[in-house]
């Protein structure tokens, strides 16, 4: 073999070494398209987890409502222990809500139709689409409204004509 031969296999040898660009950039997004795949998977994943018990919440939360109500005519009746004893009930199941990412929804402020629902609106002096009474709480699992807060709006006053 002459020299110029073995310089010629040498560069050969060095061209299959490299891979061709179409080859390197489909591995390139080869690579891309997985970790973007993993990334999707993992935040459905967190989804599912989050949603799983949103049929259990939905259903402690009436209980919630309920223990409110008896604590309301608890107080009304002078009757000590009972409230004691409901009150201690109420704090365990809604600390059991917050550990459950359950939130209630805020009230304050303007209506907003995503997380109230209005029940009826009230001529008032306040700011006219303001949450003038909550009827009943709302609340959130994570970002998620589970059950929206029932409100009472406020209306512009009605003007004698």
């Amino acid at each position: 073999m002459t020299e110029e031969q073995v310089e010629q296999e040498a560069a050969e040898q060095v061209e299959k070494q490299q891979p061709e660009p179409e080859v390197d950039d489909r591995l390139l997004r080869l690579a891309a398209d997985f970790e973007n795949y993993k990334k999707r998977a993992a935040r459905e994943r967190q989804e599912y987890v989050q949603l799983a018990n949103e049929r259990l919440i939905g259903e402690l939360i009436p209980i919630l409502d309920d223990l409110e109500r008896a604590l309301s005519a608890a107080e009304e009746h002078q009757e000590a222990q009972l409230e004691e004893g409901v009150r201690l009930v109420h704090r365990s199941l809604a600390a059991l809500l917050e550990r459950h990412g359950v939130k209630p929804i805020s009230t304050d402020g303007k209506f907003d139709p995503h997380v109230h629902e209005a029940l009826l609106s009230q001529p008032s002096e306040a700011e006219e689409g303001s949450v003038l009474d909550v009827v009943q709480k709302g609340y959130k699992l994570g970002e998620r409204v589970v059950r929206p807060a029932r409100v009472v709006v406020a209306a512009p006053e009605e003007t004698d004509a």
